[in-house]
């Protein structure tokens, strides 16, 4: 899958856990220590041992430039089985942002998962301390929750449900925030942040920050977005319409940040 962009051509691949070899999964993680405080090789290689699989960005020489991880999970709500898709570290590197590449591999891995249960709801897990994390749902997914607008309230049982399967010791279920404590790994403070101008002019962004005001040090705010084959049809619409992703405008023109920063979905970066 090729995506061209100022970073250069990338190419986008799903693999499984054990398909991906130690020097790919060492590239990963020097991505994914440049941007986070409080990392170490043991608790990122030990994550990554109970995903699914990963989806993995090269560029044109082949470097790591960004990954997703991702595992497949069922959760009840209510009584009744329900199938997530739940997104874990989502990286990709500045000179990267507004590729579609990742973002068109996760759709199709969404595709897959749907047709071999067609009859079953399927839904995308995620849990975002930064804004950008976020926007990747509620840009792109017609039903989701939560929302600025007070839509789809129904989807906050499931919420509920995968946050106290899968992290029950730190989950605050009145807030809905998920909180790991000061030793988790946050962003570092040049990546990602949230200006006031940025507030005033995004309702969802300013939704973010007042549902999980704490992000900055790491607490994470879960999310859900629901996948119907009517949802699909309409992505795949929206997808071969829309203009060039507002990522890449915020990469060119932010010239004085570091070189390479971050897209983070904790737990598809665009």
């Amino acid at each position: 899958m090729n995506d061209n962009n100022k970073g250069g051509v990338l190419k986008a691949g799903y693999f499984k856990v054990e398909k991906i070899d130690v020097h790919t999964i060492r590239q990963m993680y020097k991505v994914f220590s440049q941007y986070y405080e409080n990392t170490s090789w043991e608790v990122f290689l030990h994550d990554l041992s109970k995903k699914t699989g990963a989806f993995i960005m090269r560029n044109e020489v082949g470097r790591v430039v960004g990954f997703s991880t991702v595992m497949v999970c069922d959760v009840k709500v209510s009584g009744r089985p329900v199938r997530g898709v739940f997104s874990g570290d989502t990286i990709i590197e500045r000179a990267y942002w507004g590729s579609r590449a990742l973002q068109l591999e996760f759709f199709k891995f969404l595709i897959a998962e749907k047709t071999r249960r067609p009859f079953d709801a399927i839904y995308w897990f995620l849990i975002s301390k930064g804004f950008k994390t976020y926007l990747l749902l509620a840009n792109n997914f017609f039903t989701y929750y939560p929302r600025h607008d007070g839509q789809d309230s129904h989807l906050g049982d499931i919420v509920d449900a995968y946050c106290e399967q899968m992290f029950p010791a730190y989950y605050n279920r009145e807030k809905r925030i998920l909180d790991f404590g000061h030793d988790y790994a946050p962003l570092k403070t040049d990546v990602a942040d949230i200006t006031e101008r940025m507030r005033a002019d995004n309702p969802k962004i300013r939704f973010f920050e007042d549902c999980n005001p704490e992000w900055r040090r790491g607490t994470e705010m879960p999310c859900v977005g629901e996948i119907t084959w009517t949802d699909i049809a309409k992505f795949a619409v929206r997808y071969a319409t829309k203009p060039a992703s507002k990522g890449r405008e915020d990469a060119q023109s932010q010239p004085g940040k570091a070189a390479n920063q971050v897209v983070k979905l904790r737990s598809v970066g665009s």
